[in-house]
Parts: C-alpha cells; structure tokens; sequence
C-alpha cells in the first residue's frame, strides 16, 4: 500500500500501516495514525495508540505493553509503556540497542494509583493499577490519575519526542512542548503524606536523558534494550519472555540463538547478589549519561553496566570538579563508607546543584538510597 494524506497533510500513513498482523484487524476501533514531524496533533488521541474505553486505558489492536527489570525511578510514579510497529516491519536486535524500523512509536504514560483526599499512593502494588482481568494491559481510570504520556516517534532522519499532558478531567492528553509541574500529595502505606511538585520536563530536555551518544546529540530509547526486556510480562494471551514475545509477533528479528540474551536484575530481587542489584539499578539511572559516550563523559564516572574498570566506576576516584556537587567529599565511591562518597550524597541529594540524576525526579528514591549504600558499605579496602 501506498503512503498517502489526507485531510490536509494533517498526517501520514506508511505502507502497510491499516492493517495488524497481531491481533487482526478490530473494526470496533480506529487504525493507529502516524503523524507527519511537523503536523503534531494537540491531542494524543488522535494517534489511536492508547485510548480510554469504557472507563480504561487500552492499548489499541498491535499496541503491545512491556515492561523493565529496573526501570527509571520518576518520583515513584508507575508507568505503562508500549510499543507499535508498521505492519510488515521489524526492529533488528542488538545486544546493546536495537536498530528501530522508521515508523516505531514507543509510549510511556505516567500515572499513580489514586488514595483518598486527593492524593496519590506510594506503592509497589501494580495489580491495583489495572481492570479486573486485564493485568498489564488495560489501566481501570477509578483506579489511577494519569499525569503524562510521552511519545517516541522513529522518523527517517531520528527519534522525536513528544510530550502530551493529561487534563484534570482525565479525558485527554494534550500536546505541551513547554513541559508542566503539578503539586501533589504522595501517601505511603503508613499514612505519611509528602508535598511535591511532579514535574514534565520540557521536549528540549528529553535529549538531557535519552541522548546516551552525547557527541551524536541525537535521542535514543534507553528501555526497551534487550537487557532490560529480558523478562516475562503477563499478557492477556498469557505469561511470555518479552524478547520472544516480540519476536513470535514480528516486532524483533535477528535475534541470537546460540547465545544467552543479556539480562539484568530487578533492583529489588534479593535471589540476585547485592553487586547486580546495584550495577543494574546506576545503568537506567546514570548510564544513559554516565558512558564512554555520555553527556558525563568528562567526569570519568562510568556507570553503565559494561564497565569494568573499578576506578572508573567510582572507586577511589576525585571529582574531575569540586564545588557542591561533591558534598565536600574525597571521592565518588569510598569502600565501606557511603557516607564519605560523593555518588551516596548526589542520589541522596534534592539540591539542583547536587542531586543526581538532574532531571526526573524531585524526590529521593528511599528504596535506591538504601540498596547503593548497603553496595558501597559492603565494599572492600579503603582509599589512601
């Protein structure tokens, strides 16, 4: 089929796009749109990726949920995050990046589960998130206040990021180039409630994080690696490995077979060593700039999760600059001894001068503090 427009070059359909090989083709719901770089509509649901039906929020037909072993920490926000190919196209694997078709649209929607009083609720249990049978697919909005949904678009020349911002009402995600900030009320399971701001960065900020090749200046996916994809997901079809998954519905191609698959951990998974856990939590959060090719490049901190170099992971390491950022403090990693090294004072840290990672978060990640500083406390030697 032929790449067409209509309705006033509003938008772009590629070849092969009105029809799914997944799931067939639903005549119930409208067709996925993929719209032109510069005619970006002020509504995303106008991209027929994910809609609210019923009272949930549904992927559409071939719009494919997944999830990370460790994901980003975003002020203990949840996330649900999808992934859309044109029909007849594939990404080809690659340990450490897969190479996207053009056409790809991966979605990242942030929400909370909803408490009482207007507030939103700290938890880990996800199962409240969803309608009832629909676990990892479709978001109950009784359930859940949706904050943002944040759109990468592969076009020929890159990848666009695409921020929408969702309306008090809940009814609609609209396009906001500028970002957002809202106060809210964080409730833990105990009752402590926290005031903060959530904030939306910017689309000029996306490359601040997704830009791991800093010399490139160009945006890449950071999640759906195949380190992090490495895991099973409960579809409503059943409980499947992602990367087969992908794989068996035409979305990944090339993959090894004589190989194990990269995997990492899940940052809160005691089965797995204390060091993986830690390793695997610093690369979604601090790889992406901390790498040979990172916008950190010049620090001489690399904490992707290839690194091997102890001294180039912090240990024993000066600051390449002093200043706030180092707390006063020697070294990155000092063995033993999280309370005298500079990566423990920069996570725990909410001063924009000091905390790390610099966007994303307004909060400390209790949960991340604690697991860095029982890695570094259980380090051996010490720093002469």
């Amino acid at each position: 089929m032929n790449s067409w427009i209509s309705w006033a070059s509003a938008f772009i359909l590629l070849p092969g796009m009105m029809l799914s090989t997944i799931a067939g083709c639903d005549k119930s719901r409208p067709q996925v749109v993929v719209f032109a770089e510069n005619a970006i509509p002020e509504r995303l649901s106008d991209w027929n990726l994910v809609n609210i039906l019923d009272g949930v929020l549904t992927p559409n037909i071939g719009v494919v949920p997944y999830d990370l072993n460790t994901g980003l920490f975003t002020d203990y926000a949840h996330k649900l995050r999808t992934v859309w190919m044109p029909d007849g196209v594939s990404a080809r694997y690659g340990d450490e990046q897969f190479d996207y078709p053009v056409g790809t649209v991966l979605t990242k929607t942030f929400y909370y589960p909803r408490g009482e009083n207007e507030t939103v609720l700290r938890t880990d249990n996800f199962e409240h998130d969803y309608a009832e049978g629909r676990m990892g697919e479709a978001l109950d909005m009784q359930r859940v206040r949706l904050m943002e949904t944040r759109l990468l678009v592969r076009r020929e020349s890159g990848w666009q990021a695409i921020p929408y911002i969702w309306n008090e009402s809940q009814t609609e995600a609209v396009f906001e180039i500028a970002g957002d900030a809202s106060r809210l009320k964080l409730k833990t399971a105990t009752g402590d409630i926290t005031e903060f701001t959530y904030v939306v960065p910017d689309a000029n900020q996306c490359a601040g994080c997704h830009a791991d090749n800093f010399t490139g200046k160009k945006i890449s996916p950071l999640g759906p690696r195949a380190r992090h994809l490495n895991r099973d997901y409960p579809y409503l079809s059943g409980t499947e490995n992602q990367l087969k998954h992908w794989q068996k519905i035409g979305y990944l191609r090339d993959v090894p077979k004589t190989i194990e698959l990269p995997s990492l951990a899940k940052f809160m998974d005691n089965s797995v060593t204390l060091n993986e856990r830690a390793r695997a939590y610093l690369d979604i959060n601090c790889g992406h700039c901390h790498n040979p090719a990172g916008a950190a490049d010049t620090s001489g901190l690399m904490l992707n999760h290839s690194e091997r170099d102890l001294r180039k992971l912090g240990l024993c390491k000066p600051p390449v600059a002093a200043g706030t950022g180092s707390g006063e403090r020697l070294f990155a990693i000092v063995p033993g001894e999280p309370d005298h090294s500079i990566l423990n004072f920069r996570i725990e840290s909410v001063d924009p001068g000091a905390m790390m990672p610099e966007l994303g978060r307004s909060l400390v990640h209790e949960e991340g503090v604690e697991l860095l500083r029982q890695w570094v406390a259980a380090m051996p030697g010490t720093c002469t």
